[in-house]
């Protein structure tokens, strides 16, 4: 049979492109028209340097640029630096009706001064005439990228247990080693901004002597790159008399020589437990109302309830100041034997800033034996435990029953001074009369 003893297919060598001829330093002379095209600060022709294929892989943008209204949008922004570019290490790749170089260049920013450093590839073809960026990618060096230190919200709320232990050894420089090196401390109580190592131990050296231990109440916590930030409520218990004060926190911590420290610490009061408390005099005088009911019940555990935890009862008939609860219920045993009741006569009020006050004259008669004794009295309320208190109430008889009377004050007679025509009207209503 017969078969194939030559076979010859090959495309027309008419149709063969011969490709544009291109040197390297011709190549990279390309990156002058586009960087020519950024110092007019147009992206219109910045995105006109692009094939009509074109894409942009930008430096700062997770976008893919893909056409040139997408290129130009980049470019809108990315020239309001003003950037000027320099290549300082260049590959060049040379093929048929293409070229690529690749490696490293640096911008200067107009605008701020700034030099940025990144990696590029420029893909070039031959189009329409030219030659156009087919493709363009640029990113940073990614040595400068820095890896984040990994943490967890969890780690991040134990950050403030180790700075809680460190209140606890009572060594106020083992707190101030608990701050970064730029670390910037706010404190509660203190108006001056601790800015340094010295300045910071300066003010747990106070602190301290207060034996501070903290309880986070409430917080929310936020992770980023070497940096984590946890801000919420805290309570501290003060080991020296037991108060507890809450506050606001901000702990601002940074990854540094290889451990979390705190960059910043803005600790602040609860700021509506700075408002006062609202009140209104008539309010303040039913306070009094509270504590005689208190007493219509004779118990003196109940009357004593009516005082704040550090008031003082400087009582009708005892010489002994009452300080304490004990003492005040004391003075009420036997005074509620007589099953008081009282009225007040006369009352002068003042309000202020979480505190008011009445004072006056009140009487009491006595359910045992219908006797009526009238006296002097001031009570100061405090607002305390989200109630009002008595902080302190002096009672005492009327002093002129013991001592004689007194002058009484003098006052003025207010004189009525009339017009002319309305003295002459009465005068002549008196004539008729």
């Amino acid at each position: 049979i017969w078969k194939i003893q030559h076979h010859h297919s090959s495309v027309m060598p008419e149709g063969i492109a011969a490709g544009e001829p291109i040197s390297e330093s011709e190549v990279r002379s390309l990156f002058s028209l586009w960087n020519n095209a950024l110092a007019t600060e147009d992206p219109k022709q910045v995105a006109a340097r692009y094939a009509q294929s074109g894409v942009l892989l930008p430096t700062v943008s997770d976008t893919p640029r893909t056409d040139f209204a997408s290129i130009e949008d980049y470019f809108v922004n990315f020239l309001k630096l003003k950037p000027q570019g320099e290549i300082l290490d260049s590959h060049v790749t040379i093929g048929t009706d293409w070229c690529s170089d690749v490696g490293i260049y640096e911008f200067a920013m107009g605008a701020t001064g700034k030099k940025v450093t990144g990696r590029y590839s420029f893909v070039y073809v031959f189009e329409g005439g030219e030659w156009k960026i087919n493709h363009h990618h640029s990113s940073i060096l990614p040595e400068g990228i820095v890896a984040a230190e990994p943490i967890s919200e969890k780690e991040v709320r134990g950050l403030f247990n180790l700075w809680n232990d460190a209140l606890a050894t009572k060594d106020p420089k083992k707190v101030a080693e608990r701050y970064s090196q730029a670390g910037v401390l706010l404190p509660t109580v203190s108006d001056v901004p601790r800015t340094d190592y010295p300045g910071i131990v300066d003010y747990f050296t106070n602190f301290l002597k207060l034996e501070p231990q903290g309880e986070i109440e409430s917080g929310n916590i936020i992770v980023g790159t070497n940096w984590a930030q946890d801000a919420g409520i805290y309570e501290f218990t003060m080991g020296t008399n037991g108060a507890k004060v809450k506050g606001r926190y901000t702990f601002i911590y940074v990854f540094e020589d290889g451990e979390w420290k705190i960059s910043q610490h803005h600790s602040s009061v609860m700021p509506e437990g700075t408002k006062p408390q609202a009140i209104t005099e008539g309010e303040v005088k039913d306070l009094f109302q509270l504590w005689n009911s208190a007493l219509a019940t004779e118990d003196p555990d109940a009357v004593a309830k009516r005082y704040a935890s550090k008031a003082v009862l400087l009582p009708t008939v005892s010489d002994v100041p009452r300080t304490d609860y004990d003492l005040i219920k004391d003075y009420f045993v036997s005074f509620l034997q007589k099953k008081p009741q009282g009225e007040i006569l006369e009352s002068n009020v003042t309000i202020g800033h979480n505190w008011c006050q009445d004072v006056g004259i009140y009487e009491f008669t006595m359910g045992t034996t219908g006797d009526k004794v009238k006296g002097r009295y001031s009570f100061v309320y405090v607002w305390e435990d989200d109630q009002w208190k008595i902080s302190h109430h002096h009672s005492s008889v009327m002093p002129e029953a013991i001592l004689g009377p007194a002058p009484k004050p003098v006052t003025t007679k207010k004189v009525e001074v009339k017009a002319p025509a309305v003295v002459a009207a009465e005068e002549e209503d008196t004539v008729l009369a």
